[in-house]
């Protein structure tokens, strides 16, 4: 099933919920939020549902984010459902690593297969003050304890954020080696949260590359990537050592985005840039049945037209999508609540 621009549907980003024990700036910078109602969220029954009607419209990848998906009250249970969905080929985690360290062996269990940490700064004092938490060390155990555990393809990412972090591009490097760890440079987006956004903090991927190359000498990319619709272009340093670049501000890649984002309870969103997204939740409530939903679901993604990131790219006086005020009034633009 494709869309109007032959997108096929294949990669659905489930949020488990839209609360995070975290502040990072480029996400939730606030102190307070307007939260989804508590009797909105799915349950991992409905989840678990939804995601077997899209797996038989061709989703085989899915991943599990927020907010901080590991405060959803026994995560483990819905990966072990989400595990036994035929035609599910990847099911992965997204997480700023904060309680990774004592779920980590129960998600492995229960069928997780890969995971995704967000390390943006090896410095705690930095972290205190960008993401207003003193826990940098339960980050670090928590990636400690993923590559014991043996997840595959363990992944970080770091948002380059200019005058905050982006003099540590080669620490990151060197402590992604260390840990076995692939390392995914994110160019700092203008979405959701992302409130005090100005186009000059962000780095270019271009830039990133050229910083690197002063350091470690030519650079080069990466021939076979993870599939064409992967949004890092990857690269590798002279020593073999494999990094990527995530690059959605000044590249993006609307041409070949197969991925779309499902809501903590129950709106789907085609585009992260999407103005508005379609409820799942009351017609599933309602009792509508599988071929219902899949009907719903394949007619949306068939009419879809969405290039959120090239439409921005062509902004002349570019700032931040959404003002604090608009935020709070719909929550469904925040960056954690759409999964990022």
């Amino acid at each position: 099933m494709r869309d109007v621009f032959g997108r096929p549907l294949r990669s659905l980003r489930i949020s488990v919920t839209d609360r995070c024990n975290m502040r990072c700036r480029y996400c939730m910078p606030e102190d307070e939020y307007v939260w989804l109602p508590r009797e909105s969220i799915l349950t991992f029954e409905e989840i678990e549902r939804l995601v077997r009607v899209f797996s038989e419209l061709g989703v085989d990848k899915v991943r599990l984010t927020g907010g901080e998906p590991l405060l959803r009250h026994e995560l483990a249970t819905l990966v072990a459902l989400l595990d036994r969905v035929r035609g599910l080929k990847d099911l992965a985690l997204t997480t700023n690593g904060l309680l990774l360290a004592r779920q980590a062996e129960a998600l492995r269990r229960a069928g997780l297969a890969r995971v995704t940490v967000s390390l943006d700064t090896l410095r705690p004092e930095r972290m205190r003050e960008f993401a207003k938490s003193a826990r940098h060390a339960d980050v670090v155990a928590g990636i400690q304890a993923a590559r014991q555990l043996g997840f595959h393809h363990l992944k970080l990412n770091s948002v380059v954020v200019r005058g905050f972090n982006d003099d540590e591009l080669a620490d990151l490097i060197e402590f992604g080696r260390s840990h076995d760890a692939e390392v995914r440079f994110i160019e700092y987006m203008d979405v959701g949260g992302a409130t005090r956004w100005t186009r000059d903090q962000v780095v270019p991927q271009r830039e990133i590359l050229e910083r690197l190359t002063r350091r470690y000498g030519p650079i080069e990319p990466v021939a076979t990537q993870e599939s064409p619709a992967a949004p890092a272009v990857r690269f590798r340093l002279p020593d073999g050592t494999v990094f990527g670049v995530i690059a959605s501000v000044t590249a993006p890649f609307c041409g070949s985005c197969d991925r779309s984002r499902l809501t903590a309870d129950g709106t789907w969103f085609l585009c992260l840039y999407a103005a508005r997204g379609v409820d799942l939740r009351e017609p599933l409530r309602r009792g509508a049945t599988d071929d219902e939903l899949a009907g719903l679901i394949a007619g949306a993604w068939r009419g879809r037209s969405d290039r959120g990131a090239e439409t921005r790219l062509g902004v002349a006086e570019r700032g931040a999508l959404y003002r604090l005020e608009s935020l709070r009034a719909d929550p469904h633009r925040e960056m954690h609540t759409r999964g990022g």
